[in-house]
C-alpha cells in the first residue's frame, strides 16, 4: 500500500510505489501495488484489515509531491493498524532524514517506530550513500541485502564524519530554530498562498505558476530552489545555515516574487 503523489525512487519496485507517474512503464506493472489519499486513515483502514497487504511505506515528508506532512495521528494510527494486521510499516526517510526536519528521522515527531527505513542523501553529506535500518521484528539473514560498492570504506568514513558534524553543531536544533523562523517569514511574502513542511523541508505554494520566480531567483538572485507542481517552490537548505543567511534568502525570493508579479 502506498500513497499518491508519493516518489520512492527510480529502480522498478520503487517506481511501483512511486504515485509520481512520469516514470511509470509496464515493467512496474508486475508488482501489485495499491494507492490511497495521504491523511485518509479510512482509506488505510479498509485497506490494511483485508490483510491482503505486506508492508505499506510512506515518507516522513512527501519530497517530489510536494512537501506534503502526514499528521502525527495518522502516523499513530497507521503504525497501530499495521501492528494489528501484521502489516510492515516501511518509512522512506531518504529526503527527510538525518535532521531535515529538526530531529533525525521526520517520523518521530509521530513517535512511532517503523519495521524499515530507506535512508540516503544526507547520510553521506553529498557523498553517494544509501542504507535501510531493519527492525528486530523482520527477519533477515546475514548477506541477504549488499551491492557491489556496499559498505566501502570511504563512504562510511563519509558518513561518520557527517553525523559527527550534526551533533557537534547541534544541527538539529538550528534546523528546527531556523526553519520555524524562515517559514514564519515565508508566509507573510506577496503572491504566497501557504507554505508547507517542517525544520528545512519546505515548500512555497504561490497563487500563481513558480517557473518565472525560480527562473529569476537562479539567473538574477543566485539562489537555487527545488520545485514541485505548477505553483510550488521547494526549499532545502543546507543544515547549518544561519539566521542571517535565511533572512536574505527570504528578500531574494520577495525581490523574485514582486519581479514576476501577474
Amino acid at each position: 500500500l502506498a500513497f499518491n503523489g508519493a516518489f520512492h525512487g527510480r529502480t522498478s519496485a520503487a517506481v511501483a510505489v512511486s504515485g509520481y507517474t512520469a516514470n511509470i512503464s509496464e515493467l512496474n506493472s508486475v508488482h501489485e501495488v495499491s494507492f490511497v489519499q495521504m491523511n485518509d486513515l479510512e482509506a488505510v483502514r479498509q485497506a490494511l484489515e483485508t490483510n491482503k497487504y505486506a508492508a505499506i511505506i510512506i515518507e516522513g515528508i512527501q519530497g517530489v509531491g510536494g512537501i506534503i506532512e502526514p499528521n502525527a495521528n495518522f502516523m499513530q494510527q497507521i503504525s497501530t493498524l499495521c501492528t494489528e494486521t501484521g502489516t510492515k510499516l516501511i518509512l522512506d526517510e531518504v529526503q527527510s532524514g538525518f535532521g531535515r526536519t529538526g530531529k533525525f528521522f521526520a517520523h518521530q515527531h509521530a513517535d512511532i517506530k517503523p519495521d524499515l527505513i530507506t535512508i540516503a542523501k544526507g547520510m553521506g553529506n553529498g557523498f553517494p550513500m544509501a542504507g535501510v535500518l531493519v527492525g528486530s521484528n523482520v527477519p533477515i539473514k546475514n548477506g541477504q541485502l549488499g551491492s557491489t560498492f556496499g559498505g566501502n570504506h570511504m563512504a562510511c568514513a563519509a558518513g561518520l564524519a557527517g553525523l559527527e558534524v550534526i551533533e557537534s553543531e547541534k544541527l538539529l536544533e538550528n534546523a528546527a530554530n531556523v526553519g520555524a523562523q524562515l517559514k514564519l517569514a515565508l508566509t507573510k511574502l506577496p503572491k504566497v498562498k501557504e507554505v508547507r513542511g517542517r525544520g528545512l523541508m519546505l515548500a512555497i505554494e504561490l497563487t500563481q505558476p513558480a517557473a518565472d520566480v525560480r527562473k529569476n531567483l537562479l539567473f538574477e538572485q543566485k539562489l537555487f530552489t527545488g520545485h514541485s507542481g505548477k505553483n510550488a517552490i521547494r526549499l532545502l537548505p543546507p543544515l547549518n545555515v544561519s539566521y542571517e543567511q535565511a533572512h536574505v534568502a527570504v528578500g531574494m525570493i520577495e525581490k523574485a516574487i514582486k519581479s514576476t508579479l501577474l
